[in-house]
């Protein structure tokens, strides 16, 4: 559906909300991992490495990096939506948010706390604001996109994913972990889990977000 049909799809109300909740805990997820201090998610250690090379902060190398990506949905062609908007609006600046309130772990329990619930708190996030069907945010859009055109299944595509960005952020300087290869390794796994339980189910609807019964 392009980006009118999505609004016109139905269940606006509830969508929405689910977006706006899907975005926020997806940038404190972020954060959580990175305060781990274990390694984070590869597109977090990308933006680590941005970060550190620009001198900026987290959540605005996280806003910049989501820009640059959308032009990889051109060949891919993604379609855009309100999620993608949105996402580029609130998931670094929900990161930042988070930076500020979230104090830094005392001790490796604390440390592998964080990872824990950052790693699941990151799946169910992405996989609630991608179930409210308002498009994909520009990293999930590669995501989509490259399942769609190769037909693999979403854990083998989230997964090769994140392996080329967190080599790509490392070498810029951003931090690699043991957590990681546990990011990478069951990210992809978890969003397919999540997904199906909390994709808002839509009336049939044609391209053009018409009801066709």
């Amino acid at each position: 559906m392009n980006a009118l049909a999505q609004i016109r799809a139905g269940r606006t109300t509830r969508r929405v909300l689910q977006l706006v909740i899907g975005l926020v805990g997806y940038g404190a997820a972020v954060m959580t991992l990175v305060r781990s201090g274990l390694g984070a998610a590869g597109w977090n250690v990308l933006t680590e490495g941005t970060a550190a090379t620009l001198g900026v902060s987290f959540g605005w190398a996280t806003n910049l990096i989501s820009l640059l990506v959308l032009l990889a949905w051109i060949p891919l062609r993604e379609p855009p939506g309100l999620g993608t908007l949105l996402n580029v609006a609130v998931v670094g600046f929900a990161a930042d948010a988070t930076a500020a309130v979230l104090p830094r772990p005392q001790g490796t329990p604390t440390e592998i706390a964080y990872l824990v619930l950052g790693l699941v708190a990151l799946a169910f996030f992405d996989a609630l604001y991608l179930g409210a069907q308002f498009g994909s945010g520009p990293r999930d859009g590669i995501m989509t996109g490259l399942v769609r055109l190769t037909r693999l299944p979403i854990a083998a595509v989230r997964t090769g994913v994140d392996v080329a960005v967190a080599g790509a952020g490392w070498l810029m300087g951003g931090t690699l972990g043991a957590g990681t290869v546990l990011v990478a390794l069951c990210t992809g796994p978890l969003v397919g889990y999540f997904l199906p339980r909390v994709v808002v189910r839509l009336p049939a609807v044609d391209a053009d977000g018409r009801h066709t019964r």
